[in-house]
């Protein structure tokens, strides 16, 4: 489908989902995201639910500001995927001990590594700008400061909510590893600390939602943020690095007699700032919820823990502000889904899939999803699929 048009007060929002199958508190966000002074335009995915302050599934381009919490409290939060040589004839009938493994070397929900992983002793892992990483720590806010021995044995760990490994074979059989997860704990003490900050600023006493507070340039609040953002997206993306280390591991050792080989990672945000130009214009655009999909570039749109994921490439449509989905999106918020649905239900939704089937993850239910195919469909203009996969084996956090 191409884009719907609705009128907002700056900017016009231009919506890849059917407005009337959004929820009412969804599209009142969208409406008072367009009414900030700094916006410049709003793009809406079909993955587009209710959020902090922004909807998840929100493109927000704004000239000389930031909104922290258009970005999401998870910074850095994507997705990583690597085709394997294996095949799904070389999966053994019962996956347990796969999966069993998997959650043995990566600590998932709040578990974190005893010692920080040594990335020099993975294989395959550039180690290139490490020490310089965790050099910039001491530039980030105060108020985190004394989390440093916990970030550095988080890192490389999975935690909760959606956040999943899974291994994964297409239509034509191959073998692919996925992991979905961010910058942990203190990426979002670090998003918690500066909305805090912002909702004090003066130029913000005069928003429609105190939740939509911004930092605008040349402040030295903006300074502190933009250093904070951007350290918290490179570990975020560290963090998946390492996981998809530990987790190529856990293949070799697994499929020995194979030899497996992997192919080229592809690695994408969905809750991240960007600096990009549209119409002459430097903007900085949030994306929560949503990849970049500039033409050429590869992204990954996951489904539920039941249902499967798409690997896609962009079609760089300006008009979206060259995104697309981070996933299906959710239908029914965590509470409701526990109160619809059953251990049992959940049992029969992800039957055939090697996962938890406890009532700890009956919110991550694929009924509380939106249909995958449905979400793709409605993007045909933002991108086009060149693999689609169905899990085998799902951990989650």
């Amino acid at each position: 489908m191409s884009y719907v048009e609705m009128p907002g007060a700056k900017v016009p929002i231009r919506m890849w989902a059917d407005p009337a199958t959004i929820e009412g508190s969804a599209l009142q966000q969208l409406q008072n995201v367009a009414t900030l002074p700094w916006i410049k335009g709003l793009a809406v995915m079909p993955d587009v639910h209710y959020g902090k302050g922004a909807t998840v599934g929100s493109v927000i381009a704004m000239h000389g500001a930031v909104c922290p919490a258009a970005v999401g409290v998870d910074i850095g939060c994507g997705m990583s995927a690597v085709k394997t040589s294996l095949t799904a004839n070389d999966l053994p009938g019962d996956l347990s001990r796969l999966r069993s493994k998997i959650e043995q070397a990566i600590p998932v929900g709040r578990g974190m590594h005893d010692s920080p992983v040594d990335p020099g002793r993975l294989h395959g892992f550039g180690t290139s700008g490490w020490d310089g990483f965790w050099g910039r720590f001491d530039g980030v806010a105060e108020a985190v400061k004394f989390r440093e021995e916990r970030a550095t044995k988080q890192m490389g760990t999975l935690g909760s909510g959606n956040h999943f490994v899974e291994v994964c074979t297409d239509t034509t059989g191959s073998v692919w590893l996925m992991l979905h997860s961010g910058s942990r704990n203190i990426g979002k003490e670090l998003a918690e600390f500066h909305i805090g900050v912002a909702q004090k600023l003066p130029h913000n006493q005069g928003l429609v939602d105190r939740d939509l507070a911004v930092f605008v340039a040349d402040t030295p609040q903006m300074a502190a943020y933009r250093n904070d953002l951007f350290w918290a997206q490179e570990y975020a993306r560290y963090n998946r690095t390492i996981m998809m280390a530990l987790l190529k591991d856990v293949i070799r050792k697994e499929f020995k007699k194979a030899k497996p080989a992997f192919e080229a990672e592809i690695s994408a945000h969905h809750n991240y700032v960007a600096e990009e130009r549209y119409d002459g214009m430097d903007l900085l655009v949030t994306r929560k919820g949503a990849i970049r999909a500039g033409s050429g570039e590869y992204g990954i749109i996951p489904g539920s823990m039941g249902t499967g994921s798409y690997i896609v490439k962009g079609l760089g449509n300006e008009k979206a502000f060259n995104s697309a989905s981070h996933g299906a999106g959710r239908r029914m918020s965590r509470n409701a889904a526990k109160r619809r649905y059953t251990t049992k239900d959940l049992e029969e939704q992800t039957r055939g899939v090697e996962c938890r089937k406890d009532s700890g993850v009956v919110d991550e239910i694929p009924g509380a999803y939106k249909p995958i195919e449905q979400v793709i469909d409605q993007q045909r203009d933002l991108v086009e699929v060149v693999a689609k996969l169905k899990q085998v084996v799902c951990v989650k956090g």
